[in-house]
Parts: structure tokens; C-alpha cells; sequence
């Protein structure tokens, strides 16, 4: 701890800004805490923020996203697998250049994840308007991309680059070194695998149709309806033109597919009812932290 201390002391130095590290101990027994609090009499601007239990990444990120006061919010791994004093003056100067998120791009990484890693980016790229090699590395992002990011949920730490590109922020990404880790221990295995193509799914789901959940629904009544429209077409020339007895299994299967159509449609005017109560909450909470801020009248 006190390594990764000495190295963003020293990145500071390099950039000449002041900064603060948030050190988030997320409810770990390697006396994370103890040590963060014997460094705070030489460093003031460290802090620490604790969980009573490990709760992950995406709730450590939250937490540190809460108590962050600059203008620029760094993200990167205390295990010293990224080098603060290289990697901080890199994501800064791309900050200043414009962008609104920087990613970091690891070179040399040789950790036995590459494989994975490389397909998940290579969906990533395919599924979300984002053109980066390492989504789930080091970043940088402005303020307002913090602000303007949905809430957070389990593991979606690995999509914050997703949704700020969906949102139409400026991104880009600068090659850092991989260093193996001088501590802990990774929680990769191949059943996360199956867990992050999911998330993958909702999560584009959730930026395409989050504020148009009737176009998704919508659009599959749509189509079930005109199966089954088809198919009762079909039956009834059947019927009429060439003499025949009904279908029964194919008269039932259109009729399951017009309940179904039906379903559907009920389901996004529900959806549609549970955005816009989200979009009146989003509003309200903006009016209080308004208020908050410069204690004006909601």
C-alpha cells in the first residue's frame, strides 16, 4: 500500500495538480484499512472509505464515485498490476485533450485471461458504437460522465465504457504497461463467462430500449400477430378453396401466437408506465441535488 501511495504522490508531482486518493477497502482482512491509516499523517489527501463486507468492484466504484471531488476521476487497481506514476500522467493528458473518457490499453499482459478478454472486447465492439481493445481496464472519465451514467448494478463496472459511449461521450483509449499483480489473487474463471454474456445482453437491451421499451415489445406483437394472421389466412383457404378439414395443431399454434402477441403488447405499455415513473424520479433527483447544491426552491 504504502508502494501505490508513493507512485500517485508521484504522478501527482509529475502532472502538478493537486488530487486526493480514495483508497475503498471492500470489506477485505489484509489490514487494507490499518495500513491507509497509518500513511494519512504523511499524505492528507488520502482517504479511505471501508465496507463492513465485500460487496465488489461495481459498489467499491460506486462508493469512490461518491466521495470523488475533482473535476477528472481516475480509476485503476491497487495491486500495482498498473503503474500510477506512467499511467495517471497518461490518462490526464488525454483528459485534457478533450476526451471524456480515457481507457487504458494493457501491453505485455500475461495473466492467462487474454483469450477471454479478447473475445469480450471483440463483442463489445460489435454490439456498442465503442472502438477500444481493453474495455475493462484502467479509466479516466470527467465528471459529467459520472454524473450522466445510470445506476449502477453487480458487475457492471466492466460496461461504464459502453454506456458512456451510448450517451455519446468522446472516448479514447493510450497503451499502459501490464505488471504482474504484487498482491491478492484473481477471481476469473470460465463460469464468468456465461455470467458476462448475459450481462452483455441486458445491458444492451437496457441502452437500446430503455426509453422506447414499446418498439421491442411492441414490435414482437407485431410480428406474432401476423404469423398467426397468415396462418389463419392459410387455414381458411384450406377450408374454403380446397375442401379440407381444419389443422388442429396448426389452428391451435396460431391461436397461442395471437396470446402471445397480446402478451407482448401488455407488457411494453407496462414497461412504457415504469419509464416514465423512472424519468419523473430522475427529474426529482436532479431538482434536489439542484437544491442541495445552491439551496434554491425545488
Amino acid at each position: 500500500m504504502a508502494e501505490l501511495v508513493a507512485r500517485t504522490a508521484q504522478a501527482f508531482a509529475q502532472i502538478g495538480v493537486p488530487g486526493e486518493l480514495i483508497i475503498v477497502d471492500d470489506g477485505s482482512s489484509d489490514g487494507t484499512a490499518a495500513q491507509v491509516t497509518a500513511l494519512q499523517s504523511d499524505y492528507p489527501w488520502l482517504r479511505l472509505i471501508r465496507h463492513r463486507r465485500n460487496r465488489g468492484l461495481t459498489a467499491a466504484l460506486r462508493s469512490g464515485f461518491r466521495a470523488a471531488q475533482g473535476e477528472f476521476i481516475l480509476f485503476l487497481p491497487a495491486d500495482l498490476e498498473s503503474n500510477p506514476a506512467e499511467d495517471i500522467p497518461k490518462l490526464y493528458a488525454g483528459l485534457q485533450a478533450g476526451y471524456d473518457v480515457v481507457v487504458g490499453w494493457r501491453q505485455g499482459r500475461a495473466d492467462g485471461k487474454e483469450l477471454a478478454s479478447a473475445i469480450y472486447n471483440a463483442v463489445s465492439r460489435r454490439l456498442f458504437p465503442v472502438q477500444i481493445h481493453d474495455a475493462n481496464w484502467i479509466k479516466g472519465f470527467r465528471r459529467e460522465v459520472i454524473q450522466a451514467l445510470p445506476p449502477l448494478r453487480s458487475d457492471w463496472h466492466r460496461f461504464l465504457v459502453h454506456m458512456a459511449a451510448e450517451q455519446g461521450f468522446r472516448i479514447t483509449e493510450v497503451p499502459t504497461t501490464w505488471y504482474p499483480r504484487r498482491a491478492g489473487r484473481s477471481h476469473f474463471g470460465f463460469s464468468r463467462i456465461p455470467i458476462s454474456l448475459l450481462d452483455v445482453i441486458t445491458i444492451r437491451f437496457l441502452l437500446t430500449f430503455s426509453q422506447k421499451p414499446m418498439r421491442f415489445f411492441g414490435g414482437l406483437g407485431l410480428a406474432t400477430f401476423t404469423v398467426a394472421g397468415l396462418v389463419f389466412l392459410f387455414l381458411a383457404y384450406l377450408w374454403f378453396f380446397q375442401e379440407q378439414t381444419q389443422k388442429r395443431p396448426v389452428f391451435w399454434t396460431a391461436l397461442i401466437l395471437v396470446v402471445a402477441g397480446l402478451l407482448f403488447f401488455l407488457v411494453g405499455f407496462l414497461a412504457e408506465i415504469i419509464v416514465a415513473q423512472g424519468d419523473r424520479l430522475a427529474d426529482l433527483e436532479a431538482r434536489l441535488e439542484r437544491h442541495e447544491q445552491n439551496h434554491t426552491p425545488l
